[in-house]
């Protein structure tokens, strides 16, 4: 009976608490509470595609970069094309390619008609890890975002490709 009590009074010490430490409006207006909102959801996002990737000792980076390397093709890609094309930069993608071709998912080589250009070319286990990746990844996704359905999805994506333009 006492633990009932006790249990009861903290949860709703802890209610109090945390609605005080909430200010009924966002203090930088609503553009602050939209973008801690945004890092709150990528966070969330974030963590279950990590652990779907965990399964092939991948991060989301080095994900990321196999799935360049993969749309590239047989042409491949300089190091500096993969940088560009990252979702989320990565100030070394030389050390980042260097874990990638030392677990034999990526190859690289001096191209022919430029010796000083370094080019990164997907290798068949990094396609397979991938191929292996394909279904559960989209799973994830589409589990954590599944539920809003084909309308609020293409809703959400017009509103978040609004927000990366440059304001005018």
């Amino acid at each position: 009976m006492t633990i009932v009590v006790i249990t009861s009074i903290l949860f709703v010490v802890g209610m109090k608490n945390r609605q005080e430490l909430k200010p009924a409006r966002p203090l930088g207006g609503r553009e602050e509470d939209v973008y801690l909102s945004l890092l709150r959801t990528v966070e969330w996002l974030s963590r279950g595609v990590a652990e779907t990737l965990a399964g092939a000792d991948l991060t989301p980076t080095q994900y990321n970069a196999l799935r360049i390397l993969r749309g590239a093709g047989d042409a491949g890609a300089s190091c500096t094309e993969v940088s560009e094309r990252m979702v989320t930069k990565d100030s070394d993608v030389t050390r980042l390619l260097d874990r990638l071709e030392a677990r034999g998912l990526i190859s690289r080589g001096r191209e022919a008609a430029d010796r000083r250009r370094v080019v990164a070319r997907i290798t068949d286990e990094g396609l397979r890890v991938l191929e292996g990746l394909d279904r559960p990844v989209a799973e994830t996704h589409r589990r954590n975002l599944g539920h809003l359905g084909e309308k609020q999805l293409a809703t959400l994506s017009k509103l978040l490709k609004v927000a990366r333009t440059e304001p005018a």
